[in-house]
């Protein structure tokens, strides 16, 4: 991540390893290898949107979760 332009910026920063580690293991889960070098062109246009598909049902359940003070 560190030397790459990037217009998103994290509202927690201190997020950071706790999405990556996410990223990784929706990786893991779908199948899909994750670039060593940080570099996404090469990955699939299918397989990217997977992974952001993926990340994003695992944050709505996390905050859904949080906000009715429970875990499932």
């Amino acid at each position: 991540m560190a030397g790459r332009n990037r217009s998103n910026q994290l509202v927690v920063p201190q997020a950071t390893q706790a999405l990556q580690q996410m990223k990784l293991e929706a990786a893991q889960e779908l199948g899909v290898q994750i670039p060593q070098d940080g570099y996404y062109g090469n990955v699939s246009t299918r397989d990217a949107g997977s992974l952001g598909g993926y990340i994003t049902k695992k944050l709505v359940q996390i905050a859904e979760q949080q906000l009715s003070g429970g875990n499932r």
